[in-house]
């Protein structure tokens, strides 16, 4: 799937070039000429990037930026023909991620998005890997496990089955589904066996394993982990 970017600026003819450019490099533009809708387009459409000018019509950039970042961390790219420091600083402390400012080449602009959209893919990929829940934190790129800050050792398939119960916090699964998805099997898979796992888990992960609280029992169905879990000194 193509990457997105959503170019807000007010001058049309600029927007039909962006387009044209980013076009050229393989990716979807949608232009908006004011930031009037952003929040409805943000949350109906996909956008890996903003290209945001500050002089807009109706409401400067920075106040359409901050209506983004109230409830998004979309890249965005600050687009002025205002070359004064102070309108980059509050741009950047508003919460844009860059600033370029008019005049600029076309060759600087996508540099620019393509190191944007690089850091925060990057990013993305790196919080993936990591799984914290305050009291547990699972580091899913070493295998690290701790516990209130304490390393744990588990064997793999212990591992296993946290991070499968950890991914889907609050979600109860059966012990086929388990059985399923740690040991690789469909049709074979034995009470005993699965419960003998979760109780080994137990004495490794809980504060208190009499009275689990991270991989609870639901009875007559499974089980579940639960993610609500605070840290204790």
């Amino acid at each position: 799937m193509h990457q997105t970017i959503l170019v807000i600026d007010d001058d049309v003819e600029l927007c039909r070039l962006l387009e044209q450019c980013l076009g050229g490099e393989g990716y979807e533009v949608t232009c908006m000429y004011s930031g009037k809708n952003v929040t409805q387009q943000l949350q109906n459409h996909q956008t890996d990037l903003i290209i945001l000018d500050v002089m807009l019509p109706e409401e400067d950039g920075f106040s359409v930026l901050r209506r983004i970042r109230a409830f998004s961390g979309v890249p965005v790219l600050m687009l002025s023909a205002k070359s004064e420091e102070m309108n980059k600083v509050l741009g950047l402390r508003t919460g844009a991620d860059d600033y370029i400012t008019k005049p600029f080449g076309f060759s600087e602009l996508i540099a620019r998005v393509e190191n944007l959209l690089r850091r925060c893919s990057a990013s993305r990929q790196s919080e993936s890997m990591l799984l914290d829940y305050g009291v547990l934190r699972i580091d899913r790129e070493k295998c690290i496990v701790t516990v209130n800050n304490m390393p744990v050792q588990l064997t793999s398939k212990e591992y296993k089955l946290l991070c499968f119960l950890a991914e889907n916090p609050q979600k109860v699964f059966t012990k086929k589904q388990i059985y399923s998805n740690v040991w690789g099997d469909e049709f074979m898979y034995d009470d005993n066996t699965i419960m003998a796992l979760i109780r080994r888990l137990r004495k490794k992960v809980e504060l208190q394993p009499d009275h689990p609280c991270l991989i609870q029992t639901v009875w007559g169905i499974g089980y579940r982990f639960n993610n609500e879990v605070k840290a204790i000194d």
